[in-house]
């Protein structure tokens, strides 16, 4: 029976990557979420950080506690943090881009940028490019 004072933040697939952040205070966590295992999700918790939490868990799961405690739980070990902010971001850009591909430049525009860098890797060059920029 699952206790009404808890909830679920994430579910994570293995390897999950545990990050210490020294400048807030807290750990980051990098996995495949378990509901969509294509994306990957960036949870960062502000907390304390217990010591013997490893760089690498094989898969984790987040509880929220009463409060502002929470859990973290990879078999075998769990380890209860104090934390002041959770905040959960999923990285969808794989999913985007496969359903919007991004749309090549055209042939014009990348022989002009082509003709620039060219210019610009030479100082006769640079000197045409200053001129035609009037300064």
């Amino acid at each position: 029976m699952t206790d009404p004072e808890t909830h679920v933040v994430a579910d994570l697939q293995g390897p999950v990557t545990c990050r210490r952040d020294g400048v807030s205070a807290g750990v980051t966590l990098v996995g495949a979420p378990a509901d969509s295992p294509g994306e990957t999700l960036i949870l960062t918790i502000i907390a304390t950080v217990p010591r013997d939490l490893p760089g690498t868990l094989p898969a984790a799961r987040v509880v929220a506690l009463d409060g502002q405690r929470c859990r973290i739980e990879s078999s075998p070990r769990e380890w209860l943090l104090l934390a002041r902010a959770i905040y959960a971001h999923r990285d969808v850009g794989t999913t985007f881009y496969r359903a919007i591909p991004p749309r090549p430049a055209p042939w014009k525009k990348r022989l002009l940028w082509r003709l620039v860098l060219l210019l610009a890797g030479g100082r006769l060059g640079r000197r045409m490019l200053r001129a035609l920029r009037g300064s």
